[in-house]
């Protein structure tokens, strides 16, 4: 057996998936682990990615080429998302990255990511018989992908990220009901082209906002993928859920079970995306995959 590693640098979380290859197959998961370092932080007002993010994400890609190491790993494959594809020194990053560790990162459109994340939900839940929509809510950007079985039959990337309309909308803490519903207002609009192939489309979500949101119904003390991958989130609870964030500070929001405390700051934002989603596509509830761009990449990079 070969021993993979896949990193995906995204504009919240930085993740890293390694595994056991054997005859196209992950026979064996070692290691996925994901470290938030709000890489693309203030990137939708300056353009470009301060010195702070920029420090904590290099201290981690370090660790992780500690990790790559550690599990004598023969090949890996590093992307950069959304704010990597957006901020205008990006490539000094990427090269900074490059001769501290050695990782060489590759920023991917956001057309790309949406099929790695295709990839990864299809097989991951068995999707292959169902006619799909697969949306991907990230820090910096919101990917869809409408599929049947696994043919993928659109795909776009949207500049709507939790991150991003936390910085633009959800200034005050707690939030204000008035910025809240401007976000809400504006989601709407940005969101008024999204037509997903039916109104009976199985409706998945993916990344850190929709793991969490399981986690939090779930009461997670302890994140289990076992208990995320599969499960579901109604509008109801979608919107109780809501409520509970709205009112609460963000050091309070850092008390909800289940909840990543890294994530406080910019889980309403995220929740609100989905709200805004759901209501869009006529869906009243939303299946959740644990699996990502990290394990599309897997499949794709060593298992084809």
């Amino acid at each position: 057996m070969n021993t993979y590693a896949t990193i995906d640098t995204g504009s919240n979380q930085v993740l890293i998936f390694i595994a056991k290859v054997d005859g196209g197959e992950v026979k064996e998961v070692l290691l996925d682990r994901g470290e938030i370092t709000k890489l693309g932080e203030g990137v939708n007002t300056t353009g470009i990615l301060n010195d702070d993010a920029q420090s904590r994400t290099l201290k981690v890609m370090e660790e992780f080429k500690s990790l790559l190491d550690e599990y004598n790993v023969e090949k890996y494959y590093a992307v950069g998302t959304s704010a990597l594809r957006e901020a205008k020194n990006s490539s000094n990053f990427v090269a900074a990255v490059k001769e501290k560790t050695g990782i060489e990162i590759n920023v991917i459109p956001g057309e790309e990511e949406a099929r790695l994340s295709f990839m990864a939900v299809v097989g991951g839940l068995n999707l292959k018989d169902k006619e799909t929509v697969i949306i991907d809510i990230g820090g910096g950007s919101t990917e869809f992908i409408f599929g049947q079985g696994v043919k993928i039959l659109d795909r776009f990337s949207t500049k709507l990220g939790a991150l991003k309309l936390t910085e633009r909308f959800l200034k005050s803490d707690p939030v204000t009901e008035g910025e809240f519903n401007e976000m809400m207002s504006y989601l709407k609009i940005e969101l008024k082209d999204v037509n997903p192939p039916s109104r009976n489309s199985f409706l998945v979500g993916m990344g850190g906002t929709m793991t969490n949101l399981s986690a939090i119904k779930h009461k997670l003390t302890m994140y289990k993928p076992e208990i995320v991958q599969g499960s579901y989130i109604t509008l109801n609870e979608l919107n109780g859920i809501i409520d509970d964030i709205k009112s609460r500070t963000i050091e309070k929001r850092k008390e909800i079970t289940g909840l990543q405390p890294k994530r406080a700051e910019v889980i309403l934002a995220g929740t609100g995306i989905l709200k805004a989603v759901m209501q869009r596509v006529g869906a009243d509830r939303i299946t959740i995959s644990d699996m990502g761009l990290r394990h599309g990449l897997m499949f794709d990079k060593f298992c084809s």
